[in-house]
């Protein structure tokens, strides 16, 4: 809870005026206890995870043939119900297992100094500390995954995840509520380390959770990120991932690549790249050759 009950008084205490956003912000928070500011990231989630990935699931299931060119397995075509499921399952396991711990996430934010207050966080902060986040939570969860793929790990666990070897993006979420508890950890890793505005919190959420849809999407689109955001792996690099299914030994890191390449896990992709690449080739040579007969 804020403790300025007007416009007026908060701008005394910060010395200038408010900004729209912090406006707002006071006019939301300024009678409601803190402990209540962290829920939203329940609805925040759940609202990102249903929507976002809508368009590339309705293009599957309504036109698959002008959707195939984009798809890293042309071959699968999902049927709305395991759509449905998917997301449904996800949907209960996320709310049975991250959802009682956001209703008692209050004290573990407190210990992390994640404040509520005003002025809220400018724009180059929090670009700053969600880049820190991305970082913290890509090298601790290439190395829970790892571990998930342990032979008890993954018989136990994460042999749930791996039941769609061609993803979709629902699936990012599909998994045992084990896993669900086991990878939050890096998640909340990185503010722990950097506190943040609970604002800043709910941004980074959200913005992990569009990099799972789209690494789990089963597309490869021309805008898409990993042209523009150096070492990052994209759906075709974690779809591999998914294609191998358990016996996987490659292509654990969630987000970058560099963990993949120092530690050698990415010796598989890289070949099996250079193989289709090496194909391609073989046939645009005897298309070239046919062209010249």
């Amino acid at each position: 809870m804020l403790p300025f009950a007007t416009v007026g008084e908060a701008e005394a205490a910060l010395g200038r005026g408010l900004t729209w956003a912090e406006a707002s912000w006071l006019r939301y928070s300024a009678s409601v206890p803190d402990r209540f500011l962290h829920w939203p990231n329940i609805a925040i989630t759940l609202v990102v995870y249903t929507l976002a990935p809508l368009p590339l699931a309705l293009l599957d299931l309504l036109a698959p043939d002008a959707a195939a060119p984009y798809k890293l397995q042309p071959k699968v075509q999902h049927p709305p119900a395991a759509f449905f499921r998917c997301y449904m399952d996800a949907v209960r396991v996320s709310l049975l297992s991250i959802g009682p711990y956001q209703l008692i996430s209050y004290p573990a934010a407190k210990i992390m100094d994640i404040r509520t207050g005003l002025p809220l966080p400018s724009l180059g902060e929090i670009a700053a500390q969600l880049t820190v986040y991305f970082l913290v939570e890509d090298y601790l969860n290439y190395w829970l995954h790892r571990l998930l793929h342990t032979k008890w790990c993954y018989e136990k666990i994460h042999h749930v995840h791996h039941e769609f070897t061609a993803p979709m993006a629902y699936a990012a979420w599909y998994g045992h509520w084990a896993e669900m508890l086991i990878l939050a950890v890096p998640s909340l890793a990185g503010p722990a380390l950097v506190p943040c505005h609970v604002t800043t919190l709910w941004i980074w959420f959200a913005a992990r959770l569009v990099e799972s849809l789209n690494i789990h999407s089963g597309f490869k689109l021309p805008f898409n990120a990993e042209k523009f955001i150096p070492f990052y792996g994209g759906a075709e690099h974690h779809d591999y991932h998914h294609y191998i299914g358990g016996q996987s030994k490659s292509n654990f890191a969630p987000v970058f690549t560099y963990c993949d390449y120092i530690y050698g896990t990415d010796k598989g992709y890289r070949f099996h790249k250079a193989t289709l690449a090496k194909l391609k080739e073989l046939a645009d040579n005897n298309v070239q050759k046919g062209e010249d007969n």
